[in-house]
């Protein structure tokens, strides 16, 4: 492993963000010019730009035959995103989560991780798998902006009527057009130095790529994601905090992943250790968002310092099996302790909201 090598990495990680940020920018401005709320504004555009860097990456290890890559940096993306900048932003401000999101996308999210089981049980991610897959998130984009367009509630409209008035210049919709490309350009140039570097200092390092994609790969792609949540929830604007982690991860199975599997002529091979342990803790994390939503619409500080915690067990663990390939999976120590934890703060808070109930009736 050279210096060139830790230097390409580096690179690759810095065009990643840098083509994510101008992508996400210049989309969320020219889809405003159409008039879609701020939760699909979060949901699609933001969600899919910063999953960019994960489609990029995804498509180029599937090109090149390095599908524990492909899968690892769907996977460990998505954990990431809950466990890691869900947690990082509720610590920062806890964020409110619109009815929206626990009715529908949260149980898509679920739905279509545990989707990843199924189509990939017999070892492989098919090109059929993959299309359909990829048609699903076509779907569900096409539907959110359907509903987006149905809305009738006049803060909305008034701020659709806003966003209309500001986009009409011509020379700003030309340099944003301009910004969407360059950020796309960045973006597979960075995928494919970042796959490359990865690949050579796994195999220097005798690391597998599964655990280097669900590392250095998908922290590093999920860096857009944790910048724009993490900003998005210092501007107090939930919305965009929780829908894009929220639709980060169905698209980065619906498409990221459909479209992969779809491209390669052979799928995406799925390894035992993923269908073992690293899919369903993907499962499992999915599953916990739903009570965390639930509870007052709102992720607080405590839950967010819950998955932050979660995540660094996480983490922790997938290092030392890096280094003791033979070490047993945690299928009981991580997820009782967690179960039990969480039960005992939502029945802590509900516990509190119906004492400060009582004060108001009283």
């Amino acid at each position: 492993m050279t210096i060139w090598t830790v230097a390409a990495l580096v690179f690759g990680l810095v065009l990643l963000v840098g083509g994510a940020e101008a992508l996400v920018k210049s989309a969320s401005k020219l889809a405003a010019t159409v008039g879609i709320s701020p939760l699909v504004i979060g949901l699609t555009v933001v969600a899919f730009g910063t999953s960019a860097p994960e489609l990029a990456v995804s498509l180029q290890a599937s090109m090149s035959q390095q599908a524990d890559i492909a899968l690892g940096n769907v996977v460990g993306s998505n954990i990431c995103n809950v466990l890691l900048i869900l947690g990082i932003s509720a610590m920062i401000a806890p964020l409110v989560v619109a009815q929206q999101l626990i009715r529908l996308d949260v149980p898509i999210m679920i739905g279509v991780s545990a989707l990843v089981m199924l189509f990939g049980w017999d070892g492989r991610i098919g090109r059929s798998d993959g299309v359909i897959l990829f048609l699903g998130g076509i779907a569900y984009t096409l539907f959110l902006l359907y509903q987006s367009r149905q809305e009738k509630d006049p803060a909305v409209q008034d701020e659709y009527a806003q966003f209309e008035r500001r986009s009409h210049s011509s020379k700003e919709t030309g340099l944003n057009i301009g910004l969407l490309i360059g950020g796309l350009g960045m973006l597979i140039a960075g995928s494919q130095m970042l796959i490359y570097s990865a690949v050579a200092i796994a195999t220097r390092l005798g690391v597998s790529q599964l655990i280097i994609g669900l590392t250095v790969v998908a922290v590093g792609t999920s860096l857009p994601e944790l910048a724009t949540s993490v900003a998005a929830s210092l501007r107090g604007e939930s919305d965009i905090a929780v829908g894009n982690v929220i639709g980060s991860n169905i698209f980065n199975i619906l498409v990221v992943l459909g479209l992969s599997s779809a491209v390669s002529p052979s799928g995406t091979a799925v390894s035992p250790t993923a269908i073992a342990f690293d899919i369903p803790v993907m499962i499992a994390v999915a599953v916990l968002c739903l009570p965390i939503c639930i509870t007052g619409n709102k992720i607080s500080r405590r839950e967010g310092g819950l998955l932050l915690s979660y995540y660094l067990l996480y983490a922790g663990y997938l290092a030392a099996n890096a280094t003791n390939p033979n070490l047993p999976w945690p299928s009981w120590i991580g997820v009782v302790p967690l179960a039990l934890v969480l039960l005992t703060l939502l029945s802590w808070r509900m516990e509190e909201r119906g004492q400060v109930n009582n004060r108001k009736r009283i």
